[in-house]
C-alpha cells in the first residue's frame, strides 16, 4: 500500500462529497492518482468547494431523488471518459438520534436501499468496462443514533450488509467488487452538531471506542482507499467497521 499513485488512470464518482467522510475520501482518492467527480446536494456548493483543487470536479444534484441518479452518472462519464469507483454516501441524517428499530428507521433504510440500487444500476455499464470496477457503501454515522440506540445501529448495519451482499453476487462476474465501510463516531460536520447539542452521547461514544476518542474523515478515507485499490482484488461482499474498536461502557 505503498504506492503513491495506486489509483493512476481510474475515475471515481463519490457521492454526498461536499464535507465529512465523503469529502476526505474523494481527496484521498485523487491524491492517489485517481480523477473525481464529486457530487452533493444542490444547496451544497460542491462546486464551488472543488474549483480550485486538481483532479477533483464538483457537481451538485438533488442527492435523495432517485430518479437523478442516471443524470448524475452521464454527467459523470462526460466530465470523466468512464466510472471505475463508485462512493455510495447520501445525506440521510435524521432529525435526532435514532433509540429504537421504529418506522423512523426503516424509512431511512428503504430509502439508502432506493438510491443505492438506482446509482448502481445507472453505473453498473461504466463499470462492467472497467478493470478495476468497485462500489463501496457508506453507512450510517454512529451520531444518528442516541445512546441507547446500539441495537437500532446494529440493525441499519446488518440491512447494508445484506444489500452488499446481494450487488457482489450480482456483480462478481463481471470482476466487480461491493464491499462496505460502516464509520463509528466520526466528527464530521454533521456529528459536531449533533454532539454540541448532545454532549453526553458524545461521550458516551469516546467511552465506548478502544482508541477512547473520536474517529476523523480521514480515518475512513484509508479504509476506501484500500478497497478501491487493486490490493482488495478478492475482497468483496463484506464490510469494514472503523470506530476503533467497540467496548462496553465501564
Amino acid at each position: 500500500m505503498g504506492d503513491a499513485l495506486r489509483l493512476y488512470g481510474l475515475n471515481a464518482l463519490v457521492l454526498n462529497a461536499a464535507g465529512g467522510i465523503s469529502e476526505a475520501i474523494a481527496r484521498t482518492l485523487t491524491k492517489h492518482g485517481a480523477t473525481v467527480v464529486a457530487a452533493d446536494s444542490v444547496n451544497s456548493g460542491v462546486e464551488r468547494h472543488y474549483a480550485a483543487v486538481n483532479g477533483i470536479t464538483g457537481k451538485s444534484t438533488p442527492m435523495t431523488d432517485p430518479d437523478a441518479m442516471p443524470a448524475l452518472v452521464d454527467a459523470a462519464v462526460e466530465n470523466l471518459g468512464g466510472i471505475d469507483i463508485l462512493i455510495n454516501d447520501f445525506p440521510l441524517q435524521p432529525d435526532s438520534p435514532i433509540a429504537q428499530v421504529d418506522d423512523a428507521l426503516e424509512g431511512l433504510l428503504r430509502l439508502r436501499a432506493t438510491l443505492t440500487m438506482a446509482m448502481c444500476n445507472a453505473v453498473l455499464p461504466q463499470l462492467k468496462k472497467s478493470p478495476q470496477g468497485r462500489i463501496i457503501n457508506i453507512g450510517f454515522l454512529r451520531s444518528c443514533f442516541a445512546a441507547n440506540g446500539e441495537e437500532a445501529n446494529a440493525y441499519a448495519e446488518q440491512d447494508l450488509a445484506r444489500m452488499t451482499q446481494k450487488l457482489a453476487v450480482q456483480t462478481g462476474e463481471f470482476a466487480i467488487t461491493a464491499n462496505y465501510i460502516q464509520p463509528g463516531a466520526v466528527m464530521t460536520p454533521e456529528s459536531r452538531n449533533v454532539f454540541q447539542k448532545d454532549t453526553a452521547l458524545r461521550d458516551y461514544c469516546i467511552r465506548n471506542s478502544a482508541a477512547r476518542r473520536l474517529g476523523e474523515p480521514v480515518d475512513v478515507a484509508k479504509v476506501a482507499l484500500f478497497l478501491a485499490s487493486d490490493e482488495a482484488v478478492f475482497v468483496s461482499g463484506t464490510g469494514i467497521v472503523v470506530d476503533g474498536g467497540r467496548m462496553r461502557a465501564g
